[in-house]
């Protein structure tokens, strides 16, 4: 067995993101759990600032860590997003100067009720002077398309706008083609057009459920029956090689196109997550399905 973990395709490294499971809240604990696992880096949520030092210590790499205050960066208030890209640039400046230029964010309204568009211009306002302090540490970001009550860049029609109005590199995409199945949004067509804008992979899968399209469809609720944990009435996320993601595919189109970045295992399956022994099961059926891919 070789240390780090790595995709068969590609020879990507294998990690995960710091989920919210009790065991995960003990730091050195949880770094030498997944060290001792072979993962190759961790990323962490907008607290990684502070868990750097333990990770160095631990001599494990971080892969991401989140930007703040995704939320005031949309609002419709000024004063907030200024302040929120204020905090922003001071956080990316004190995670590069520590050797950490890989973030990731959400691009999610504060008030979901305004329209998209508005939206798009406050995001737009916000992100124009975070690229410049991005490519002044020589770091990017790459925008998470989970597809949240209003929320932009989850499909490719805003992600071209974005790119059209800002087309600096250290703007890119978190590449998880989980949202995008949920979306029933091809996959491999999206890498393929925004291979260039890929800086970090999650490994996350979804899963239809054919027996519960067929009984509700796709456009309501049931009457009867609570959603899936970790999706909804007709889907559910799940670990890689439990859902319909063509991983071997994409693995492929990412080394044709020469990418070089990082796989990080985000674990979000009811089957899984819930309990220690669970999750960590999760976690290690996850990586061996990567590592033959």
């Amino acid at each position: 067995m070789t240390f780090p973990a790595r995709t068969r395709t590609g020879g990507f490294p294998i990690g995960v993101r710091r989920g919210w499971g009790a065991w995960q809240r003990d730091l050195p604990a949880y770094l030498a759990w997944l060290r001792a696992e072979r993962f190759a880096h961790v990323d962490f949520g907008n607290d990684g600032d502070r868990c750097i030092e333990a990770a160095d210590t631990a001599g494990l790499p971080i892969g991401t860590i989140d930007l703040p205050k995704w939320k005031e960066l949309l609002s419709p208030d000024v004063g907030k997003r200024r302040e929120a890209v204020d905090a922003v640039r001071a956080h990316v400046a004190s995670c590069a100067t520590r050797g950490v230029r890989t973030f990731m964010t959400l691009m999610l309204p504060e008030d979901a009720t305004c329209p998209r568009k508005d939206n798009f211009v406050r995001m737009i306002e916000s992100y124009t002077p975070i690229a410049d302090a991005l490519e002044a540490h020589g770091a990017r970001v790459g925008i998470e398309g989970w597809p949240g009550p209003g929320a932009l860049c989850g499909s490719p029609e805003t992600l071209r706008a974005l790119f059209a109005e800002i087309p600096s590199p250290a703007i890119g995409i978190n590449f998880d083609p989980s949202h995008l199945v949920r979306q029933r949004i091809d996959p491999a067509r999206f890498l393929e057009e925004f291979a260039g804008r890929i800086v970090h992979v999650h490994a996350k899968d979804a899963e239809w459920r054919a027996e519960r399209v067929y009984e509700l469809g796709i456009e309501q609720p049931s009457a009867f029956a609570p959603p899936s944990g970790y999706g909804g009435h007709t889907w559910r996320y799940a670990i890689p090689g439990h859902g319909e993601v063509p991983w071997v595919d994409l693995l492929r189109r990412l080394q044709s196109h020469g990418w070089t970045g990082r796989v990080s295992i985000e674990l979000e399956d009811e089957n899984f997550n819930g309990n220690d022994d669970g999750e960590q099961r999760g976690f290690r059926l996850a990586r061996g399905f990567l590592e033959g891919c």
